[in-house]
Order: structure tokens, then C-alpha cells, then sequence
């Protein structure tokens, strides 16, 4: 994938502190792919906390709560059609 990208003003000033012989990166690509593995790796830890948050709930319930299923229960409850 290209992406053309147009950045002006204190985005554009910080952009260009940050690339070259005084920043961090080489050229605004390898910026730019840096920002979007750090983003992608933030949504990928709040999904697991979310995630974590919801075991946490489900496994702090008292037992009296669970009530026992089997697979063709769970599946049509989950509006899907069972496998067979």
C-alpha cells in the first residue's frame, strides 16, 4: 500500500525534528511505519485488557451463577446454526 500524505504546520514541524540527522528515523516511511506498529500494538494490548477484565468478572461470579451448557445451547444462543 502508498500512502500521500500531507502534513503542514506544528505537525509538520514536529515530523521534521523527528526524521533526518537530528531525530530518530531515517525518512518520515520508516516514521511513519514506526507510529502505526506502536498504534497497532496499543490497540492490541487494550483489546487483551478488555478481554482480562472480562475472565476477571466472569471467573470472580460466585459458582451458584454458572449454569451448565453444552455446545448446541452456546451455539444457537449465539444465533449460529450448529455443525454436525
Amino acid at each position: 500500500m502508498t500512502l500521500n500524505v500531507r502534513i503542514r504546520g506544528s505537525l509538520g514541524d514536529f515530523v521534521a525534528a523527528n526524521v533526518g540527522a537530528s531525530g530518530a528515523y531515517e525518512n518520515v516511511s520508516e516514521y511513519v511505519r514506526d507510529l502505526i506498529r506502536r498504534d497497532k500494538e496499543r490497540a492490541e494490548a487494550e483489546a487483551f485488557a478488555r478481554l482480562k477484565a472480562e475472565l476477571a468478572h466472569g471467573f470472580a461470579a460466585p459458582d451458584s451463577t454458572y449454569h451448565q451448557l453444552d455446545a448446541d445451547t452456546v451455539i444457537a444462543r449465539n444465533g449460529r446454526p450448529a455443525k454436525r
